[in-house]
């Protein structure tokens, strides 16, 4: 573990693996990094892994304010100081509308990005009237019914997925520990809102991953990256959803390393 101070005072945090060119993972919702251990495990031999356990999800950090999307960019900023030589930047869902926010506030930090369908804004907000019912919900002592209206109707996974989800959440305390933390990020993403044209400013390689499995919504969200940012490559990983890291972690981990070796310039194995 790696750890820095923010300029608000706050401690950050990340798991820190191998050697090499740096490569700096956000994660998604409902995790505090573990669901990309196994895409490092294949590359920490020739880089250097950074997870960050990001400021959302930080349970010790949780004082009653609301952590912004601009908050958490200040947690990576610490993290880039510190390190202080190009990486490569990974965003999974949130933690790709995350990605995209610290590359336009930190261009020069970053070598590329890959971005592995971020839920970004791209017309009306992403929660909305669905996110305010599963907040009411959770404050009425319901977590497992909050994150099963997340899941379907903000997410918009299966509805039986996310009522498996719902019905796990009082056996597992890890589930019902992140479910606010969940609704949280959702908000602070519909904060950010509409953003697209600072993208543009995004100049480096940028591959986006998609699954072929995961819902449309996110695929047009992708879509509109496209349109916007002037670098990109897309990738399709066929007969997976938004979960291919933890399912299918040696493919995502050779289109990250595919990338490294692009943009940090890494000789390939």
């Amino acid at each position: 573990m790696i750890t820095t101070t923010a300029a608000d005072g706050s401690s950050v945090r990340a798991y820190d693996e191998g050697q090499g060119p740096v490569i700096l993972f956000l994660h998604g919702g409902m995790d505090e990094g573990a669901s990309w251990a196994r895409v490092a495990a294949r590359l920490r031999s020739r880089f250097r892994v950074l997870r960050l356990h990001r400021r959302q999800y930080r349970q010790d950090l949780k004082t009653g304010d609301v952590c912004t999307m601009a908050d958490e960019v200040e947690h990576v900023r610490a993290l880039v100081k510190l390190i202080d030589e190009p990486m490569l930047i990974v965003g999974h869902s949130s933690g790709g509308v995350l990605a995209l926010e610290a590359l336009v506030a930190m261009p020069e930090a970053f070598a590329g990005a890959m971005l592995y369908e971020p839920p970004c804004v791209i017309g009306p907000p992403l929660g909305g009237e669905a996110l305010a019912r599963a907040q009411i919900a959770m404050t009425a002592g319901k977590p497992g019914r909050a994150l099963r209206i997340f899941l379907r109707d903000v997410v918009r996974t299966p509805a039986w997925a996310a009522w498996m989800s719902g019905a796990f959440v009082p056996l597992m305390p890890r589930l019902s520990r992140l479910a606010q933390h969940q609704l949280d990020d959702g908000a602070a993403i519909d904060e950010v809102g509409l953003r697209l044209d600072a993208y543009t400013r995004i100049d480096v390689p940028v591959v986006l991953l998609g699954g072929e499995k995961s819902p449309e919504h996110l695929g047009e969200r992708l879509d509109a990256l496209e349109r916007a940012l002037p670098n990109t490559e897309r990738v399709r990983l066929r007969r997976q959803g938004h979960a291919a890291n933890s399912l299918a972690p040696a493919r995502v981990a050779e289109v990250v390393a595919r990338l490294g070796d692009k943009v940090l310039r890494t000789p390939s194995p």
